[in-house]
């Protein structure tokens, strides 16, 4: 196999820089990378427990530049449900943080830097590895789930490549870290930027600390990337008032977001003199399918763009033909050479070939505009019927953060819609908001008081932990 990237072709630039005074070039990276991959010797599959570190970046591509396939968790993923997914996977290595190392105290330790430490787990079985096979991560909903994604290294080349284009990255880029190594969003943007020899600026701290910033103002940010919860957060944080020079760029994926925060960040950006681009993605397609050219995120607001380099989209209806004309609403299928191999459950389903051919049917329900730009506008099974009535649950959530700037999620059965809100002062009048919005029977709806939203590690509403609040 070729590798991703060549490191050796930006040897003098800085490609790592951490909170706690780690800087590495991307000559020590890649003779970090050498060590590593040197002492796993050979092809075989390693679980790499995440965290913004030097430590874990070293790992990561070490793994994927040598031909060694890295599953990708949390590092904070529960005890249990990781030794779940070691005995689905049984792999030879892991790579984990050195304060970690107790948990695992009957593996042998094989190697240690940046705090991280490589362990040989000593399962007897050894499960056969698809040639093209170079990364496995979770869907972006799951919190231990054995169902991983199985990413080849075209897919996880041409992505990188295709966002590097349309976000004109170069050397002089220094993104900062604001999204989970193990989540496909994060992961894209070490990818993308390794391409063009940019510099990494890793932190584990979040945009609520002040150390964040401060990390941020030091070392001169030109980038970060957020899911809608991040936005939500930065809106609440008066953001809009930081005197933030060096910042060139800011994404968003991961969800929609509101039109109203949308149009915020799109206006703010204008000013300022910096690009929000929105962008649209799956893990099933390695990471992005669409992006929404900056220069068009205050006249575009709500969309998520057209396709990024290299892709296509088309939308097909419930009759299976594809939709032509403008403003039609049908399930978004993307093509490209991004879309990857297929799902892993167990050990035995690595040894699988490629079960997509390229074709990705989203389960997003879209639309395009007469200048060919799509609209998200809910997922195909994120509805319900109420009394015969069709209601969106994303479009219901749309609708109550962009009337009150909360947080809030909707769910429930056919003509049962629960309404999850934080603050019981306003339960009622959320209600009764959507109840007027939809003129639907009062009746079907419920507004249950919750001390916060569960999310995954990425921001993601986790709408399956709601279910235990349905009335049986």
């Amino acid at each position: 196999m070729n590798k991703i990237w060549e490191l050796g072709r930006y040897e003098k630039n800085i490609a790592l820089v951490d909170e706690f005074g780690n800087e590495l070039s991307y000559a020590d990276l890649e003779n970090e990378n050498k060590k590593l991959s040197d002492v796993i010797g050979h092809r075989c599959l390693v679980f790499s427990l995440c965290r913004n570190e030097v430590g874990s970046v070293i790992g990561y591509s070490s793994f994927v530049n040598n031909g060694i396939v890295p599953i990708m968790v949390n590092s904070h993923l529960e005890e249990i449900l990781l030794t779940t997914l070691l005995e689905a996977y049984k792999p030879e290595f892991l790579w984990l943080p050195k304060d970690q190392r107790n948990q695992f105290s009957n593996m042998s330790e094989k190697y240690e830097a940046y705090d991280y430490v490589l362990l040989e787990t000593g399962f007897k079985k050894s499960y056969p590895l698809y040639d093209e096979l170079g990364l496995l991560i979770t869907t972006s909903g799951s919190t231990g789930s054995p169902k991983l994604v199985r990413q080849s290294y075209t897919n996880i080349l041409d992505n990188a490549k295709s966002i590097a284009e349309y976000l004109k990255l170069d050397s002089t880029e220094r993104p900062i870290t604001t999204l989970p190594m193990n989540y496909v969003y994060g992961l894209s943007i070490i990818n993308s930027h390794f391409l063009v020899g940019a510099t990494l600026l890793l932190t584990d701290k979040g945009l609520m600390q002040k150390e964040f910033w401060n990390f941020f103002k030091d070392q001169e940010a030109t980038s970060f990337g957020g899911v809608p919860y991040t936005y939500e957060m930065l809106d609440k944080l008066r953001f809009y008032r930081m005197k933030l020079p060096s910042l060139r760029t800011m994404t968003q994926a991961g969800g929609k977001i509101t039109p109203e925060l949308h149009e915020k960040f799109a206006a703010y950006a204008k000013e300022q003199g910096k690009n929000f681009v929105v962008m649209y993605g799956a893990s099933e397609a390695t990471s992005r399918m669409g992006y929404l050219p900056p220069e068009k995120a205050v006249e575009k607001k709500g969309s998520m763009g057209i396709p990024i380099p290299g892709g296509k989209f088309k939308i097909v209806g419930a009759d299976g033909n594809e939709i032509t004309e403008p403003l039609t609403t049908g399930e978004l299928v993307y093509e490209g050479k991004n879309v990857t191999l297929g799902y892993a459950e167990c050990g035995e389903d690595l040894v699988k070939g490629d079960e997509r051919n390229g074709i990705l049917e989203t389960g997003d329900m879209a639309q395009f505009d007469s200048d060919g730009y799509y609209y998200i506008v809910g997922r195909k099974k994120r509805f319900l019927k109420i009394y015969g009535n069709r209601v969106n649950l994303d479009e219901i959530d749309r609708l109550i953060k962009g009337a009150y700037s909360i947080e809030v999620a909707s769910g429930g059965t056919d003509d049962h819609l629960y309404l999850f809100v934080t603050d019981e002062e306003i339960a009622d009048e959320v209600r009764n908001f959507v109840i007027n919005k939809t003129k639907l029977n009062p009746a079907a709806f419920k507004c249950i008081v919750i001390d916060e939203i569960p999310k995954n590690d990425a921001g993601k509403t986790l709408y399956k932990e709601l279910e235990k609040y349905y009335e049986q």
